[in-house]
């Protein structure tokens, strides 16, 4: 899967600067409040030399800034750069014209996917079996229904009545993605419901894909086909 990912080196230096128990600590005791190195050099009992060499790798991945003390203008303060904490995980690159979520029989977890997905994003989704089963499993329809989700199909249709040669494709069932030897763009390896049948079981499928969903929705954007 090809996603495009802005500013990889940005973020390769910024998880590499975190990479070290004491500049995490820098870090952790900074979402707190400003500190002056003498203070982070008694609260994490180093020698001065070590702290600047740590100070000095944050600073350089763009984590840290330091700003001069208008009391004492030889005392520096450090705090979070305003973007710390952004970009640190991929950014919404990839462009798609819908989403289409695909299990075995279409009737039960890419349902709910396809539901969750409209709820989630403005890219267009729907959803599909690679051997449709005869009706939407009433577990399925429960288990919206106990989440406040009503599903958008009336009946479980088939991957090549559904697809498009643009479509992103996401597996939502082993079976699937195995017999579509790994053709999906992504597969999310989701225990079947159907199997075991009750209302847990559905829940807790349900549950995984809204997961799943909240991750994946941010990276993908509306692209006219």
């Amino acid at each position: 899967m090809n996603i495009e990912r802005t500013d990889l080196t940005r973020r390769v230096a910024r998880y590499a600067a975190l990479a070290d128990p004491v500049r995490l600590r820098i870090m952790d005791l900074l979402t707190l409040g400003d500190v002056a190195p003498v203070e982070l050099q008694s609260e994490l009992g180093i020698s001065s030399s070590l702290l600047a060499h740590h100070v000095n790798q944050l600073e350089h991945a763009g984590l840290i800034v330091r700003t001069r003390s208008e009391a004492d203008r030889r005392r520096t303060y450090l705090h979070l750069a305003p973007d710390a904490f952004s970009g640190l995980t991929p950014s919404p690159a990839l462009g798609v014209r819908r989403v289409v979520f695909v299990c075995t029989g279409n009737s039960a977890r890419s349902q709910l996917a396809a539901a969750l997905w409209h709820d989630a994003s403005d890219v267009p989704a729907a959803s599909a079996g690679t051997h449709p089963a005869a009706a939407i499993e009433p577990g399925a329809i429960a288990a919206a229904n106990r989440h406040g989700l009503t599903l958008r199909a009336a009946r479980p249709r088939a991957l090549d009545e559904v697809a498009e040669a643009d479509d992103f494709v996401v597996t939502v069932c082993d079976t699937a993605h195995e017999e579509l030897a790994g053709a999906g763009r992504v597969h999310w390896s989701v225990p079947d419901p159907v199997r075991d049948g009750s209302e847990a079981a559905f829940d807790a499928a349900f549950e995984e894909i809204a997961a799943r969903i909240q991750s994946l929705a941010p990276m993908l954007t509306t692209t006219k086909g």
